[in-house]
């Protein structure tokens, strides 16, 4: 009766650990549908995963004799923010070269960040982009002149001019560290944190008419989706094969002597 108690104990580690596997490959699974929808978008940014094992304590033995150390898996997510291709766009679109961001004011005051340079001009002769979000420069919301006949444009460094009148400089910004930003929808990033510390960056170039394609590859992600299914698919069976074989020593304990 004990061999079969102390199989009981191994048998309910090893449903905790598949358990666990599964909970981590369904996360990776959901990781990788999200960069599938990502792929198209202008400056979408894949996220990855890691695994690693978490500590889950001392087994203990039913005939006292001590235990054994068993670990967990676990799945953690980030973003990764390397640089996208470039591709040709219009004449209000832009991508940056280096690292940073966009920065743009939604409605309500808040500022978000985005990789993505396909803007237009509102009715106001404002800067916005694609969900009418203000560009924002050095000096507030890119503003051209409707009585100044010139374009805009907006060099390499970020200067903004409309002929021979300065409109001040794109604001791009980068963080102390980025992996600390709120996604949001539509490729926006969020600075909720209060210790996160946005910087002008001198190093990104500016290209005009061009726009950054999202840096993840559909192809990639789709034979990761496959992996994944397949890796949850095998812990649902070690799940269920220790079930039948918990069921079958229980009621085996509970069965009379012959």
């Amino acid at each position: 009766m004990a061999h079969a108690l102390l199989t009981i104990g191994c048998m309910e580690v090893s449903l905790y650990s598949a358990a666990a596997a599964m909970n981590a490959t369904e996360k990776w699974q959901d990781m990788l549908a999200q960069n599938l929808a990502t792929a198209p978008m202008i400056g979408g940014r894949k996220h990855s995963i890691s695994f690693s094992s978490v500590d889950a304590g001392l087994a203990g033995s039913p005939l006292g004799e001590g235990g054994s150390n068993y670990v967990m898996p676990l799945a953690s997510t980030s973003v990764s923010f390397q640089q996208g291709d470039l591709k040709p766009g219009g004449p209000n679109d832009y991508a940056l070269q280096g690292a940073g961001f966009f920065t743009v004011q939604l409605p309500t005051g808040q500022k978000a960040y985005t990789r993505d340079g396909e803007f237009e001009w509102n009715s106001q002769g404002q800067l916005v982009t694609k969900q009418g979000y203000t560009v924002m420069s050095d000096s507030g919301p890119v503003q051209k002149d409707p009585v100044n006949t010139s374009p805009v444009t907006i060099s390499a460094t970020g200067e903004i001019s409309q002929g021979v009148d300065a409109k001040g400089k794109l604001q791009v910004v980068d963080f102390n560290n980025p992996q600390q930003l709120a996604v949001g929808s539509n490729g926006y990033f969020f600075a909720n944190d209060p210790g996160m510390i946005a910087a002008p960056v001198a190093s990104t170039k500016i290209t005009a008419g061009f726009l950054e394609s999202a840096n993840t590859s559909p192809t990639l992600e789709m034979s990761g989706l496959i992996t994944a299914m397949r890796m949850f698919e095998t812990n649902q069976k070690v799940m269920s094969m220790q079930n039948d074989r918990m069921t079958k020593t229980i009621a085996d304990l509970g069965a009379p002597p012959s």
